[in-house]
C-alpha cells in the first residue's frame, strides 16, 4: 500500500508502469535502454473515494484519457528507478491537491468606493459619447 494521506492509501496494483525509450540528450545510451516511464493509474475504477477521484480528474487535465486512465511520463532522470519514482511522486503530489477541498466562496458587496468608481467611469464614457454625435436632429 502507498500512503497518501493518513486516511487514504493505494494498492500498488491500481498503477501500472510502462518504460520506454526516452528523448533529449544522453548519447548512445539514449537509443539502447528504456529509462523513460509511462505511469498509467485507472483514476474512474481506483479506490479513492469519490469526490477525491471528482477533484483529480478535474486537475489531471489533458493527462487523462477518455477512459478515465491518467497517464504521467517521467524522462528526468537517467536510470528507470529514479523515472519511476518520480512519476510516482507526482502521483502522490496530484492526488494530495484533489484531497483538498476547496474553500466555499462566500458572496461579499462591492464597496462603496467601488460603486462610486464604477459609476465615474461610465458618465466619464458616456460623455466622450455624447460629444461624438452629431449636432443634428435627423430631421430632414
Amino acid at each position: 500500500m502507498i500512503p497518501i494521506t493518513r486516511s487514504i492509501a493505494l494498492d500498488e496494483n491500481e498503477i501500472q508502469y510502462e518504460f520506454v525509450r526516452a528523448s533529449g540528450p544522453g548519447g548512445q545510451n539514449v537509443n539502447k535502454v528504456a529509462t523513460a516511464v509511462q505511469l498509467r493509474f485507472d483514476v474512474a475504477n481506483s479506490s479513492l473515494p469519490t469526490d477525491v477521484r471528482e477533484r483529480l480528474t478535474r486537475l489531471a487535465g489533458k493527462r487523462l484519457t477518455d477512459e478515465g486512465i491518467l497517464i504521467l511520463e517521467a524522462q528526468r532522470y537517467r536510470t528507470q528507478e529514479r523515472n519511476r519514482q518520480d512519476a510516482l511522486d507526482r502521483l502522490i503530489a496530484l492526488i494530495r491537491r484533489a484531497t483538498e477541498k476547496p474553500k466555499p466562496r462566500r458572496q461579499t458587496q462591492p464597496t462603496l468606493a467601488s460603486q462610486q468608481r464604477r459609476l465615474e467611469s461610465k458618465r466619464r464614457r458616456s460623455g466622450i459619447k455624447r460629444t461624438r454625435r452629431s449636432t443634428l436632429t435627423g430631421e430632414d
